[in-house]
């Protein structure tokens, strides 16, 4: 700061025959005497005087009573009159010394009156200096008041717009992360079992778990609430005999399933850096906010000081306040402070705005990779089904021809049976007719033609008894073998039955709750 003006310099000239200042002040009571003539001690070593006048003058009280005035004047008297007292003369001063002293007292009053009023004109203009300068130096200070006002108007402006973009980034960012929270619920809607079922079956008394591993507590209970791709495994276990495949459904089931956690993982590895993000923007709005705090309570006081005039009320002495404490905060750190915060928000609010735009993608990422796998699965089941009740159907149509079959092998069974009924006889008769003939006596028991064609004719019924009883065999074994492939037909179809059921009946109408792509992305 300049100062302007400055008083002139000056000498004041003290008196070399006196040791007092100069009364300045305009009162009676400042014009005083500070030169006794009789009892000064200053004086008393003086060559004209002589210690008998001082020790004469010092005994003559200030304030005397009539008596002693009158003693005095009968001693000068004396001294003056009587020739041996002639002496005391002496102690007299000569009247070159009075004009001496008087000319001395002309002058040392002429240079007081000239010092005094010489101090007199510099005090007058030190006075107006000063003022001046403390006017000049109030009016800069209210002026850099005021450029602090708008300084901290204008860093307040930028925290309070800055703040308003962190609010609705974070209103934004919550609202995303609200969209996560429910596109990962529903993420557990084709994981979510909607259906219970029993996993204890009893066969003979038996319980069996069908290959499940559950604990105790799911087992006593029997039921359990499981994920629907994973309950479609689970269901799919329970396919019998040769159906129990690890055909493409169970691939594609398994590759759902796998598919369906890793959507899941990266949407909480995601959730969790939204949480991580919104609490680094709280923070950063906290800091802000706090900023602003500041910057309103220092404006509100810079505004009050600003507005303080000297005839302002409540101003008062502060000794000891001008003091520079070493804690105090520089105008360029104070500027910084601001603007770091700004642009720690800005850098805060493009890190979540990112943050955004990547959940953005992994929702509609996630939502169409499940959809895809989904349709794969359900495809993959279509197609099973289809199989399936394909071979059921190939299955129906040759346990049929094989009940057709069985039926006519049990008419030629029953055929066999009656035509090896029909030969006993026949053989009865042939076999009679020879023992008959033996009876014949002497030379009439002859091998004639009757008795060879008797002969050939119990060979030919025993043989074709024979081949019927072969062929019978053959028959009923062909029976047997008829009704085994009948039942293994007809366990076949029940396994195909059991495997549509559960494919068609159980999975599919599980997976008819598939959510749609807009809930898949959080947006119901």
């Amino acid at each position: 700061m300049e100062l302007i003006g400055s008083t002139q310099t000056a000498t004041y000239i003290r008196p070399k025959t006196s040791n007092f200042l100069p009364a300045i002040s305009t009162m009676a009571s400042s014009y005083r005497n500070f030169q006794p003539a009789l009892t000064t001690s200053q004086n008393a070593n003086l060559p004209w005087r002589t210690n008998t006048y001082y020790r004469s003058g010092s005994v003559i009280p200030s304030i005397m009573s009539t008596a002693q005035r009158d003693n005095l004047e009968l001693s000068r008297a004396k001294t003056m009159f009587y020739p041996s007292n002639r002496t005391a003369l002496s102690t007299r001063y000569m009247p070159d010394d009075w004009h001496k002293s008087n000319q001395s007292n002309f002058r040392e009053s002429e240079s007081s009156r000239n010092s005094a009023e010489r101090l007199r004109r510099d005090t007058i203009r030190l006075i107006q200096d000063r003022e001046q300068l403390t006017r000049r130096t109030q009016e800069n200070t209210s002026r850099n008041l005021g450029e602090r006002l708008n300084d901290i108007s204008f860093w307040r402006a930028e925290l309070h717009h800055e703040i308003d973009n962190m609010v609705t980034e974070i209103a934004t960012l919550t609202e995303v992360k609200r969209r996560l929270e429910r596109a990962l619920a529903e993420t557990e809607g084709p994981l979510q079992a909607g259906v219970v079922f029993t996993l204890r079956l009893c066969e003979a008394g038996v319980v069996f778990t069908l290959g499940l591993k559950l604990s105790a507590v799911m087992f006593q209970s029997g039921v359990l609430h499981l994920q629907v791709s994973q309950e479609c495994l689970f269901h799919r276990e329970k396919r019998m005999a040769i159906d129990l495949v690890h055909d493409d459904v169970e691939k594609d089931l398994i590759k759902e399933v796998e598919v369906i956690k890793s959507c899941q993982e990266r949407m909480r590895r995601n959730l969790d850096k939204a949480v991580a993000q919104l609490a680094s923007n709280r923070a950063a709005q906290h800091e802000l906010e706090r900023d602003l705090s500041d910057k309103v309570t220092a404006q509100r006081i810079d505004d009050r000081c600003h507005q303080m005039r000297n005839t302002t009320d409540g101003i008062s002495y502060y000794r000891g306040i001008e003091r520079m404490e070493p804690s105090l905060s520089l105008p360029d750190s104070w500027s910084k402070f601001t603007d770091d915060n700004v642009l720690h928000s800005q850098s805060e609010r493009l890190v979540s705005h990112k943050l955004r735009d990547e959940i953005e993608v992994l929702l509609n990422t996630t939502s169409n990779e499940m959809w895809n796998q989904f349709n794969t699965v359900n495809v993959a089941f279509t197609n099973r089904i289809s199989e399936t009740a394909e071979a059921k159907n190939s299955l129906q149509t040759h346990l049929a021809k094989t009940l057709q079959e069985i039926f006519q092998t049990e008419m030629l069974v029953e055929a066999l049976k009656k035509a090896l009924r029909d030969k006993e006889n026949p053989l009865k008769v042939a076999q009679t007719r020879l023992e008959e003939r033996t009876r014949r006596p002497n030379i009439e028991l002859c091998r004639d033609n009757p008795y060879h064609r008797l002969v050939s004719e119990v060979r030919e019924i025993e043989d074709t008894i024979h081949k019927l009883r072969e062929r019978l065999m053959e028959a009923e074994n062909t029976l047997q073998n008829l009704v085994k492939t009948k039942v293994t037909l007809e366990h076949d179809i029940s396994v195909k039955a059991n495997s549509l059921f559960l494919d068609q009946e159980r999975c599919m109408s599980m997976r008819k709750t598939f959510p749609s792509t807009p809930r898949l992305v959080g947006y119901t």
